[in-house]
């Protein structure tokens, strides 16, 4: 046993909860974070110089947060002050401030420890900026939320943000050795269920010494493998919510898996939604934007597809119908993708408001009454499905705008045939074109002529 190790048991109050009891009380034995603790990593030279600056640490539940704060102020001599923003008010606040203003006038600093801080409101954020920006305290503040989402941009351009990692497999494992050397006793599992263990905590070490308190209070004999270990313990539900960022950054990684063609990352992302408790219409309709967005034309089944999909699952519910947004997904991910109806409607959008107001060429219009007919409504309109080649070639921009192909397909699956389709339309309508200025005696000279056409 090291030094280190040896600090973490030099007192041990067996009626404590062993997470509590295994509490690091150094910075070094602190375990998972060396990106942030190390010598020459952020936290690490801060405390080495004594020095530290207002903070955010944002990192998923057991990874170390509160701890680390506590262990700061100890490494730097500041007070330690620590609030939840679930139970704290404006008034602990006040008390937090006039206390460290009352320190910082014989030479001690504080550090104010804010667990849950997103949980404060606009109000509650504002009120620690004067004393942050002063220096009467060093805020620490936990979450388990994107800070970008849930903090006020004014509390963040004072702080600095450090992201914690959850815990690895050797972190855990390195949890569990210590527990087995406070208690003196090993976990009664063997290998697979050891491993099994360390995969329940899915990165939570609190989470995992709660599961060895239950293991080590077993009766004495007890050697539980896999499917015992399934028996005794219960599993942690996976870390989703699905009203915060996990759930936008699973949807976005389903998203992009199936966009890059990958079904298999596509079923997996899918399977973490489902697993979390994500609704699967709200994945349903994800899937209709999909196929719209990034397939369209390219494969013009997919919508239909995401649709059926979206319609079994509402006749069938969960669990059955879950396998048909599993194969709409499947379909989506090997489906030729092409954005190019998004960008033509996006560019039609523009020249839409540039040219708003201008009417529809009369030839176009309907004429139901006397008046519109003298006026010119329907006149030489020519009615494409009746003519030799099925496309008259008329022009169907209003008066003055010139032609703009706004949509642009690509080679990408069916588009390879609509690009054939359309090119073959544009050389009937430059022939259309060519015939209408020779009948009116304007055929225009040929590319690099130099006089009127006769």
């Amino acid at each position: 046993m090291n030094s280190g190790e040896a600090s973490l048991f030099e007192v041990d109050d067996a009626s404590r909860p062993l997470a509590d009891r295994l509490r690091p009380r150094t910075l070094a034995e602190v375990v998972g974070q060396d990106h942030l603790l190390g010598p020459d990593a952020p936290l690490g030279r801060m405390v080495a110089r004594g020095a530290l600056v207002s903070s955010i640490l944002w990192g998923p539940p057991g990874c170390g947060k509160t701890t680390i704060a506590r262990l700061l102020a100890d490494a730097t001599g500041l007070a330690f002050e620590p609030l939840s923003a679930t139970f704290a008010g404006v008034a602990d606040l006040r008390k937090v401030f006039t206390n460290a203003q009352k320190r910082r006038e014989v030479g001690q600093g504080t550090l104010l420890f804010v667990d849950e801080v997103h949980r404060f409101n606009r109000a509650q954020q504002d009120s620690f900026l004067p004393y942050v920006e002063d220096g009467t305290i060093i805020l620490i503040g936990a979450t388990t939320e994107n800070p970008s989402f849930e903090l006020n941009g004014a509390l963040l351009s004072r702080c600095q943000v450090f992201v914690l990692k959850r815990l690895d497999e050797d972190a855990l494992l390195t949890l569990i050795d210590r527990a087995e050397t406070l208690t003196g006793h090993t976990l009664p599992l063997d290998a697979d269920a050891r491993q099994a263990l360390v995969a329940l905590a899915d990165g939570d070490g609190r989470y995992l010494l709660n599961l060895a308190e239950q293991l080590l209070a077993l009766p004495v004999g007890t050697q539980l493998d896999t499917a015992g270990l399934a028996k005794v313990v219960q599993k942690r539900a996976p870390l989703y919510d699905k009203t915060q960022e996990s759930h936008y950054n699973l949807i976005s990684a389903l998203h992009k898996a199936m966009r890059g063609s990958d079904p298999d990352a596509a079923l997996y992302w899918l399977a973490r939604m489902l697993d979390g408790g994500e609704d699967p219409l709200y994945i349903a309709r994800r899937l209709v934007r999909f196929a719209n967005e990034d397939i369209a034309m390219a494969d013009p089944q997919a919508i239909h597809q995401a649709l059926a999909a979206w319609d079994v699952y509402e006749r069938l519910g969960s669990p059955e119908g879950e396998l048909a947004i599993a194969q709409a997904v499947v379909y989506l991910a090997t489906a030729p993708k092409s954005i190019a109806v998004y960008r033509g409607l996006n560019r039609a959008m523009r020249e839409a408001k540039n040219t708003g107001s201008l009417m529809p060429p009369a030839h176009i219009l309907n004429a139901p009454t006397r008046l519109m007919k003298q006026l010119g409504y329907g006149k030489g309109y020519e009615y494409d499905p009746d003519t030799q080649t099925g496309f008259s070639g008329a022009n169907y921009f209003p008066d003055g705008v010139e032609r703009t192909e706004f949509y642009e397909p690509t080679s990408n699956g069916y588009e390879r045939a609509i690009s054939e389709r359309l090119a073959h339309w544009q050389t009937l309508r430059t022939q259309r074109a060519r015939h209408y200025d020779q009948a009116r005696g304007t055929t225009p000279a040929p590319r690099g002529g130099d006089g009127d056409a006769k």
